[in-house]
């Protein structure tokens, strides 16, 4: 089985990957469904079951990265709410 540690590793890797998007809503949601995903899936006890999410996890890592990489190709303007942000 997996250790939390490097399952508390993957957690963290997911977050920063997705806050790298360029745009704002992909970066938000991206970040949103990383976060419920995993508490979604904390209290899995079964072997099977969380080595299974383990690799869907390692999957999504890999296809945000790629993502990410596409997305700073096309970057626009930043949107109206992340000005207000910032500020």
């Amino acid at each position: 089985m997996s250790s939390k540690k490097q399952i508390l590793k993957l957690y963290k890797a997911l977050l920063r990957e997705s806050q790298k998007f360029p745009a704002y809503n992909f970066r938000e949601y991206s970040l949103r469904r990383v976060r419920d995903a995993f508490k979604e899936n904390k209290n899995l006890t079964d072997e099977i079951l969380v080595t299974d999410r383990l690799k869907e996890a390692v999957r999504n890592f890999e296809i945000i990265k790629r993502q990410v990489v596409l997305g700073q190709m096309y970057s626009t303007e930043k949107l109206v709410i992340e000005n207000l942000l910032k500020s």
